[in-house]
């Protein structure tokens, strides 16, 4: 029984020559893969790869995309090549002595066909900032501001004009040969001295107290214009009326005229309008009517109150005593 035992618990014991092949096919696989991963190298999008090998450049550089085949051995220095922006801030001296700080924009990217040449003339992204495009900007700041007269002379649009042409003018010229395309210069803000900046203020409230006292001035000569317009036209209107009346005064003194002729050249014009009168008066209900001897010369007494003829020829009746 306990032979039996020991012999189930024997395993097969492997040649020495077969345990060690074993081993160096996995170590070959192992170094095929890793060899096989370092054959190959990604660049990201907008980038650009430059590659050294034992502190020697590579002269062309790598472009973005999947590279096979690649040394292993290869040490790699990626620079971004998009468009990026850098923002200075410096103050300028101008030629009345007094400085005003800029704040400076400059847009701009790596060239990627230059890219093994600033890797050995200055380095990466941040080393060729610092050594190239910052020291320039500056310098250049400080030159254009001895051609301006005063400080208050950078709010001009001409002054702010001329200088980021300048400057962009004189960073590319620099910075194009070393590897770094310039795309454009802003001015993004400007800060006068405090006490230009208070004085710039007082002047401007004047400014807009004389401009609110212009336009009171303008609004008081509109209210005199319209007053004297009103005036006008109240003074055109009573002359019409005065007109009108003159003219109405005139007929009426022609009308009197006319008919003191007719009385002149015609003494039956007045018992003619006698006789109208006493027509109107009977067709009033409440009048009273009177009955005149038709010998009196002047048919309606009334006319004729003071002539004591005509009153003792009249024999006044009324409608309600039909015995008289």
């Amino acid at each position: 029984m306990s032979l039996n035992i020991q012999h189930q618990n024997q395993q097969p014991n492997l040649p020495t020559g077969a345990i060690l092949k074993i081993i160096a096919v996995i170590a070959v696989i192992g170094a095929i893969v890793l060899v096989g991963s370092w054959s190959f190298r990604t660049v990201p999008a907008g980038h650009v790869g430059v590659a050294t090998l034992f502190g020697k450049i590579q002269t062309e550089p790598y472009d973005e995309g999947l590279h096979s085949f690649i040394n292993p051995l290869y040490k790699w220095t990626i620079y971004d090549v998009r468009e990026k922006t850098h923002s200075e801030k410096a103050g300028v001296p101008s030629q009345d002595q007094l400085t005003t700080d800029l704040d400076v924009s400059v847009q701009y990217r790596i060239n990627k066909a230059m890219a093994p040449q600033i890797l050995g003339d200055t380095g990466n992204v941040d080393q060729m900032i610092q050594v190239h495009l910052v020291p320039k900007v500056r310098s250049l700041l400080r030159e254009q501001g001895k051609s301006i007269k005063r400080a208050e002379d950078f709010f001009l649009e001409e002054t702010q004009q001329s200088l980021q042409d300048s400057l962009y003018t004189g960073l590319s010229e620099y910075l194009t040969p070393k590897g770094i395309e310039v795309k454009a210069v802003l001015l993004r803000d400007i800060r006068l001295p405090r006490f230009i900046t208070q004085a710039i203020e007082k002047k401007k409230e004047r400014e807009q107290a004389v401009e609110q006292q212009k336009a009171e001035l303008e609004r008081f000569r509109m209210e005199q214009q319209e007053k004297v317009a009103l005036a006008e036209a109240e003074k055109a209107a009573a002359n019409s009326e005065a007109e009108k009346l003159k003219v109405l005064a005139d007929a009426k003194a022609y009308e009197i005229e006319r008919i003191n002729s007719a009385i002149a050249n015609n003494p039956a014009y007045i018992q003619l309008e006698a006789l109208k009168a006493l027509e109107s008066i009977s067709k009033d209900p409440a009048a009273k009517l009177y009955f005149m001897s038709g010998d009196s010369p002047m048919p309606l007494p009334l006319m004729h109150m003071g002539d004591t003829t005509a009153k003792n020829k009249l024999v006044p009746r009324t409608v309600s005593d039909p015995q008289r």
